[in-house]
């Protein structure tokens, strides 16, 4: 990432992060280990930045994460087994971007269909992670619920996050919903 935009780092400064306890939903390829982050370089993150893990409130609001990006693809992968993982998590300074006030005074575009532009997301991420905090609440751009990214190096270890559920996601089922 290159030099950070110091009106977006002053914007984010001046909101305090609050904790957060709960359960999340998060899908990976069978096989992957559901608690390890790696860098994405997606909506919410730079490229070759930093370990996130991104986790939705709604396991329907994962599913349709996951099944967007599935379907990108020129066919999509009907034999990869796939997992919905329940994690129990806890934070303890969330940077909450929750209504659509608070990110328009981002710089962010809210309603309509969501593009693949991350640039001022991966910003904000950025400047987030930059300025200690170890987690954000944000809306999903696929589904009607929230979605915890978590910044892997910033959480606290003595932080709870444990897996406490997991299924096999079935994506012919899911679309005929």
């Amino acid at each position: 990432m290159g030099a950070r935009d110091f009106e977006l780092l002053d914007a984010l400064e001046a909101l305090s992060g609050e904790s957060f306890e709960g359960e999340v939903s998060r899908i990976v390829r069978d096989g992957r280990e559901p608690l390890q982050g790696y860098p994405a370089g997606a909506r919410w993150e730079p490229p070759g930045g930093f370990d996130v893990l991104y986790t939705s409130l709604e396991a329907d609001g994962a599913r349709a994460e996951i099944f967007f990006h599935l379907s990108r693809a020129p066919v999509f992968p009907s034999r990869t087994a796939f997992l919905l993982h329940t994690i129990r998590v806890r934070t303890r300074r969330t940077l909450r971007l929750t209504d659509g006030a608070a990110l328009a005074g981002l710089v962010v575009e809210t309603g309509g269909p969501p593009d693949m532009n991350y640039g001022r997301t991966q910003a904000i991420g950025d400047a987030a992670h930059f300025l200690s905090f170890d987690s954000l609440l944000v809306p999903s751009a696929r589904w009607q619920c929230l979605n915890l990214i978590l910044f892997m190096d910033r959480l606290n270890p003595n932080d709870e996050m444990a897996v406490t559920g997991t299924e096999p996601v079935d994506w012919r089922a899911w679309q005929r919903r």
